[in-house]
């Protein structure tokens, strides 16, 4: 996400006209959406993209887990436990 906002704000740099941007090729200014692609392919086929999105699974389950305990009156008994 961030090389392709990088390349929107040097793609708009370059546009506007605005130094030092200006005066660089454009396949310096949209290398930042090669790297972007080239970060997709390797997050994906690594399973770095499944892997976050299982933490991010897991955080809401602990967070869902931890609210009924809270609802049950329980939360607290259970953290005094571990």
């Amino acid at each position: 996400m961030w090389f392709v906002l990088i390349g929107v704000l040097l793609g708009g740099l370059k546009l506007a006209g605005v130094a030092p941007v200006a005066d660089w090729s454009w396949l310096a200014v949209l290398a930042p959406f090669g790297l972007a692609v080239v970060w997709w392919a390797w997050a994906d086929q690594s399973g770095y993209t499944r892997k976050k999105a299982m933490d991010r699974m897991e955080a809401r389950k602990a967070a869902r887990r931890e609210r009924a305990l809270e609802a049950l009156g329980k939360g607290e008994q259970q953290r005094n436990k571990r």
